[in-house]
């Protein structure tokens, strides 16, 4: 009977909702123009092939995906290719048509197209190449490219393989099978370091003549030492019939890829594929169903589906077989892998989605981390393609895990994935070990510093959530203590989340300025990042009222940031920044101090007006899914402030009825009288889950997984009586409320080195009612230690070290390090020069400075290196024996090296003479880097009252020592005088 009764809900279920033609509504030209980076060609649903057309061949910022809508040149149809990414890469295995006389040139064989002649459909895109006058039509299976070409009728019809397009070529090989199949591969290098793609590529008709492509000639044959960098097939097409082509690709070998195309293409019946592709798509887009009227809400919200469903992209044979992040091939039992993990963008929102509408794929992805985590000893922070990139920052598969875990999916060794969490917390590169040891980031720890603190907060939290399921206490409490460390980097009294350095604030401090301690952001849209425990964030705020004034204050302050150009900064209204990721869930965050209508204002101004059916509709890179997925969630209704927990945030749908047909055979239905919401007259007054009226402005993730209704509930006023999410019952939460950090005292202090005396104020950086001890000569604090009382003097070189003690607990330990300089000694800085990056000020011997004018501008976001020049004045100075200098960076990091650094002396601090240049002996293990040592001896006492130092070609790094102390960075450790 039971057997019976789920057959019939089945049955019910198919019956009521049969599938819809939805793929219809589909536009892939929508994020191919503004910078949305996104790709118009064929692609199936976490597919590996991308079968797209490329217009851009220089890796620039905006031609990413391959592909930009202002472009009219194609160069032809590449076969992989990624979702708005802000990096370029991909673009393997260039096929391109021509007519006549065959080029590798892509300047010969590129064509002039126009979107009048250009269509693409969910699996399919075409296009009329101008020059030669041929119809290009491309659609895909999982893992093989089909091309269809109709030539002008010709004996002269040609194929170009091009295997040096966009990036690196490092390797390359092609081999002739028979007269209709070749098979070749291609190692390149672009973001992923050492990407592999094997291909085989089988014709519909043989080919008449093939030449090899090499020095960027096409030869009719190769000499032993020449390799096949690509080729040119000539076919006779006299008979006006199309010719077709099948592209299947392995990133094992060419017998994965051949396996893989008479797996998926056995046939050569182009519109089959055609739409088998669209039926594919169809059955992921019906997870969704909407009901409305409008369709071009219909075309911008299954446009926003279907992005999210690009990426991750499988990654293995058919046959289970696929490469692993240690290069080796390894085979997948009762799992799917996946590459092409976007984190720090997508843990936000596109994995909470999947969670609802892929669950088995979500296991599959941890799958893929803990596999990843076995060959290379990390989970994944942004890999691509078997490479881990580490772009980008935090260790947020972390996030995806633990959202998994505490949301009931399974199918993977909890045991391991576990461990595996723990070893991410615990890794040895980008500042953790000292976040981990004192509670907090300075920005001489790490670049980015304030992100990263905020980040590795929230996912040491996800660690602490997976622990309490599995009663692992003592990581419980470990964990949670070190989910709160954003408290060390959050300014009361100014209401921001701000740059540490020296153990102080980083002055001068503008919350607009986007620079080197935030993550393409600024402070305003990092201050809202504590989604871990936002009643601590209230509080530290200074409770609802000031929270509410401060989120207002973010969307309606004046959006223009200051500091360096960040292309990443877009969709702004006031501070907040809809184009980049940091603010995705803070219009959400109204509903946690019981004000859900400005949510929902806020929310439907974003949909109404950052989402568009054209090319340039989205307002900033679509970030691998990220971006669509934000639209998909807040279109439905709510969003998820805090992967981690079960709670979704409500918002209010944008479509007046839309069904989630679920993977485990159920439905979930979303209903809303009103969808225009007219501001001041249309107000949410509360919920009705399962015929059940609720005041909560949040739901579980079980209520949408179990099946059920939803209806909106509406009324005209925003009175008193309405009671919906005001109360703190009905408010969504996250807190912690045990084990309590106390935060790190602050040091303030006017600069890091001083002349005569130097005032020192030390603030307990925390409300709480605690016992603030010091010391000065470098040793540890104790309860015993000198209480601090009030500001005080030093007149020598000091190290003060500072902590916090309750009755029961004591903070982590703050230090600041203070250097007393030579009465007489100045110096002038002569680049560009950005107080962000000093500590000391245009007199601070001891702090040179990394000038930002040109910094992280132009295509990506790339640091940019610059030359470094001072005057070193020495004052009453006799005679100069030495100058040594040193570098030493203990953490791994993008850095630019000077090249050289050179030394002048003079006298009366005009006639500079050169005492040489010293090229920089680097030696480097994992994660420490240090410049050998070198000495200037100046042994003509005349000439040495003025020092001018040139560092060539410097940068990516915040800030750097000129002087005798610092812990990391560039100083001159040894000036001896006379």
């Amino acid at each position: 009977m039971r057997n019976f009764i789920l057959l019939f809900t089945f049955a019910f279920n198919s019956a009521l909702f049969s599938q819809q033609n939805l793929s219809s509504y589909v536009n892939p030209f929508i994020g191919t123009g503004g910078h949305g980076h996104t790709f118009p060609g064929a692609v199936l649903p976490f597919g590996m092939v991308q079968l797209s057309p490329d217009t851009r061949v220089d890796g620039s910022w905006d031609g990413c995906g391959g592909y930009h809508y202002s472009d009219s040149i194609i160069y032809g149809f590449s076969h992989t290719h990624l979702s708005g990414t802000g990096c370029s890469d991909y673009g393997d295995i260039l096929v391109m048509p021509t007519v006549g006389e065959p080029s590798i040139d892509n300047k010969i064989y590129s064509s002039k197209f126009s979107h009048l002649k250009e269509k693409a459909n969910a699996g399919f895109y075409e296009v009329r190449l101008e020059d030669d006058n041929i119809k290009a039509e491309l659609t895909t299976t999982l893992r093989t490219g089909i091309h269809k070409y109709t030539f002008p009728k010709t004996v002269k019809a040609n194929i170009i393989l091009d295997l040096l397009h966009r990036d690196k070529t490092l390797d390359c090989g092609l081999k002739i099978i028979d007269s209709v199949t070749v098979s070749g591969f291609r190692i390149s290098e672009a973001w992923a370091k050492e990407q592999y793609v094997f291909f085989v590529i089988r014709f519909s008709k043989p080919f008449k003549k093939i030449k090899f492509a090499s020095a960027k000639k096409l030869k009719l044959e190769l000499t032993e030492t020449e390799k096949a960098e690509g080729a040119g097939f000539e076919f006779d097409v006299s008979d006006g019939k199309p010719l077709l082509i099948k592209v299947a690709l392995s990133p094992t070998d060419a017998n994965g890829a051949l396996k893989n195309l008479e797996a998926e293409a056995k046939h050569w019946d182009f519109e089959k594929y055609k739409k088998e592709a669209a039926d594919v798509w169809n059955k992921e887009l019906n997870k969704i169903v909407i009901t409305d009227s409008d369709k071009n809400k219909l075309s911008i919200f299954y446009t926003a589906l279907y992005h999210c469903m690009i990426h991750p992209s499988i990654n293995m044979d058919a046959d289970g077989k696929y490469r692993g992040r240690d290069n080796k091939i390894h085979q997948a039992n009762g799992f799917t892998y996946y590459s092409v993990f976007s984190l720090w963008d997508t843990f936000r929102g596109l994995h909470p989605l999947f969670t609802i509408l892929e669950p088995k794929r979500v296991s599959d992805f941890i799958n893929t981390f803990l596999y990843q985590y076995n060959e290379s000893g990390r989970l994944p922070m942004w890999e691509l393609s078997c490479n881990e990139t580490d772009c980008m920052i935090g260790y947020h598969a972390v996030s995806v895990i633990a959202d998994a875990f505490v949301k009931g999916i399974r199918g993977y060794d909890t045991v391991s994935i576990y461990e595996s969490l723990k070893a991410a917390a615990s890794y040895s590169g980008y500042g953790i070990p000292k976040h981990a040891k004192n509670g907090y980031l300075q920005i001489d720890d790490e670049s980015e510093s304030v992100s990263k603190t905020l980040e590795y907060a929230y996912d040491d939290w996800c660690i602490a959530q997976v622990a309490q399921k599995l009663n692992k206490l003592n990581d419980y409490n470990y964990f949670i203590r070190r989910a709160q460390s954003y408290k060390n980097v959050c300014d009361a009294s100014s209401g921001f989340m701000r740059p540490r350095k020296n153990g102080g604030w980083l002055n001068p401090f503008d919350p607009k300025e986007v620079n080197n301690n935030y993550t393409e952001a600024n402070s305003w849209q990092y201050s809202f990042f504590v989604p871990q425990d936002i009643d601590g964030l209230i509080a530290m705020y200074g409770g609802d009222k000031k929270f509410e004034e401060k989120l207002d204050n973010l969307f309606t302050t004046n959006p223009t940031t200051t500091g360096r150009e960040q292309a990443d900064i877009t969709g702004l209204i006031g501070q907040y920044a809809h184009g980049n990721e940091p603010s995705h869930h803070m219009a959400y965050l109204y509903n946690y101090i019981g004000k859900p209508q400005k949510t929902i204002e806020r929310v439907h101004q974003v949909l109404n007006n950052f989402y568009k059916n054209s090319p340039d509709g989205l307002i900033g890179n679509e970030d691998c899914g990220q971006m669509s997925a934000w639209y998909v969630l807040s279109a439905m209704g709510f969003y998820q402030v805090c992967p981690g927990t079960t709670e979704y945030v409500l918002g209010a749908p944008f479509f007046s009825n839309l069904k989630i047909n679920l993977e485990n055979g159920k439905i979930f239905e979303i209903t809303s009288p009103k969808i225009n919401l007219n501001k001041g007259s249309d107000f949410v007054n509360g919920v009705t889950l399962n015929s059940k009226i609720i005041l909560s402005a949040y739901i579980a993730h079980q209520n949408i997984t179990n099946g059920g209704n939803l209806v909106f509930n509406f009324t005209s006023k925003n009175d008193t009586a309405n009671k919906y999410g005001i109360n703190k019952i009905n408010r969504p939460r996250t807190s912690i409320n045990n084990n309590i950090l106390i935060p790190v005292p602050v040091i303030i202090s006017e600069s890091k080195s001083f002349k005569n005396k130097q005032p020192i104020e030390i603030q307990t950086g925390s409300t709480l009612n605690l016992n603030l001890v010091y010391t000065i000569d470098g040793t540890e604090p104790t309860k015993s230690s000198p209480l601090y009382t009030k500001p005080f003097f030093i007149d020598s070189s000091s190290i003060i070290k500072a902590k916090n003690y309750s009755k029961t607990d004591s903070s982590k330990t703050t230090t600041g390090n203070f250097y007393k300089i030579n009465n007489d000694w100045k110096i002038s800085i002569k680049s560009v020069y950005s107080k962000q990056y000093s500590a000391g000020g245009d007199q601070a011997l001891m702090d040179g400075v990394y000038g930002d004018a040109d910094w992280r501008k132009g295509d990506w976001q790339g640091y940019q290196a610059q030359n470094f020049e001072c005057v070193i004045d020495l004052g009453k100075i006799k005679e100069i024996k030495k100058v040594s200098s040193n570098y030493v960076q203990d953490t791994k990091s993008w850095i630019i090296f000077p090249t050289e650094v050179e030394y002048f002396v003079s006298n009366d601090g005009k006639q500079f003479i050169s005492l040489g240049k010293i090229e920089n002996t680097i030696k480097a293990d994992d994660y420490k880097i240090q410049i050998k040592n070198f000495e200037l001896n100046l042994k003509t006492a005349s000439l040495g009252k003025f020092i001018k130092v040139i560092a060539k070609n410097f940068g990516k790094l915040p800030s750097w020592h000129i002087g005798a102390g610092g812990d990391a960075y560039i100083f001159i450790d040894e000036i001896n005088v006379k």
